[in-house]
């Protein structure tokens, strides 16, 4: 038999498997799942696999269990650990969010929640058997067409009134705090940027300290636009594309669950990949010149014709809000390998990339 943890004991999983049509596991493995550890509110990912069959298990935690709290100023992380709403991904399952899902998006089967000590909860789902495919332009297309979609549809005043939290909430959020620390405060360090690898892209940190003192009007610009309730972190990692319908994709891992404007969600979209180091940064500008005008067609399909500027603005607004002030891998500089100075090298493309998509909206 098998347990979680210090998370749920081994009744716990026997009676959430039973509700799952689970009658003896008494044979199943339990695989914990290694993952990236910037997720404030995961605490552990695993894989329960039984004789043809496999779940999923999810464990989300409250921000007061973040390692990451403790690097961050003791008001700054009080503060992020009393606003984060860590339970937010559970609304993936909401039945509005549900019903406003296009054809060709879908969310994993929900078996079960379990409510654990402590402020945490396992949430036990569909093990979705995604196929590992490359990202080819026309799946970010196909992407970005049904993001487009979900976003008409998730601009409703149903949708936007469950929120109890203002428009552009979670990037406000995100920029006043992450990006001053990790962004602003590195871009003004002389002595950082005299590093070899850096101190030849003087005009891009220029470009960036520039745009930084420019991101309140930013932000307040965003909150003058439609707004809908996005995916939030719609990166091509958190699209699956499930073995037996390739032309679905199953979503998961939501998040920044404020309301934001039209063509937020293209951003992750956008950056996703490279963020992993699976694709190059120099292939940004076309990517994002083919998703901007098929997201603008979902758009459309669902009635909304009138916002293109706008939606432009906010993509490339609210990326490099995101996405390219505080993307540089400084960790790396103190490790001058050759594969960390091409790592280190990428996350420079990509910010200036970010910086001229900004400039070209």
């Amino acid at each position: 038999m098998f347990t979680l943890p210090g998370l749920l004991d081994t009744e716990d999983v026997a009676t959430a498997l039973k509700g799952m049509g689970v009658d003896d596991p008494a044979e199943a493995t339990l695989e914990a799942i290694g993952y990236p550890s910037g997720s404030p509110a995961t605490a552990a990912l695993y894989r329960l696999r039984g004789d043809g069959w496999s779940l999923f298990c999810k464990v989300l935690q409250h921000v007061k269990h973040w390692p990451g709290l403790a690097f961050m100023p003791p008001e700054a992380g009080a503060e992020f650990a009393e606003q984060f709403p860590w339970r937010s991904e559970l609304e993936l399952w909401d039945p509005p969010v549900v019903a406003a899902l296009p054809a060709g998006l879908r969310v994993p089967v929900l078996h079960r929640l379990v409510e654990l000590p402590d402020d945490r909860v396992a949430v036990w789902m569909e093990d979705v058997p995604a196929v590992p495919t490359c990202w080819e332009l026309d799946r970010f297309v196909r992407a970005a067409y049904l993001l487009g979609r979900w976003n008409a549809r998730s601009s409703t005043p149903e949708l936007l009134d469950a929120s109890t939290l203002p428009p552009g909430f979670a990037l406000r959020m995100y920029a006043e705090q992450a990006v001053a620390g990790r962004g602003l405060e590195p871009l003004a360090n002389d002595d950082l940027w005299a590093h070899p690898w850096l101190r030849e892209h003087g005009r891009l940190r220029e470009d960036l300290r520039v745009l930084g003192t420019q991101i309140p009007e930013m932000l307040a610009r965003l909150d003058t636009y439609v707004q809908c309730m996005p995916h939030g972190d719609a990166s091509p990692q958190n699209l699956l594309v499930p073995a037996d319908d390739p032309d679905t994709f199953v979503v998961i891992d939501i998040s920044f669950r404020s309301p934001h404007a039209l063509g937020f969600d293209l951003g992750q979209l956008l950056v996703g990949l490279t963020h992993a180091g699976q694709i190059p940064a120099a292939t940004m500008p076309s990517i994002a010149a083919a998703i901007g005008p098929a997201y603008l067609r979902g758009l459309h399909e669902e009635g909304i014709t009138d916002q293109d500027a706008a939606v432009r603005d906010a993509f490339a607004t609210s990326v490099l809000l995101r996405s390219g002030f505080d993307g540089f891998l400084y960790d790396l500089l103190d490790d001058p390998t050759e594969d960390n100075e091409r790592a280190f090298a990428d996350r420079v493309v990509m910010a200036g990339a970010l910086v001229e998509l900004y400039r070209s909206r």
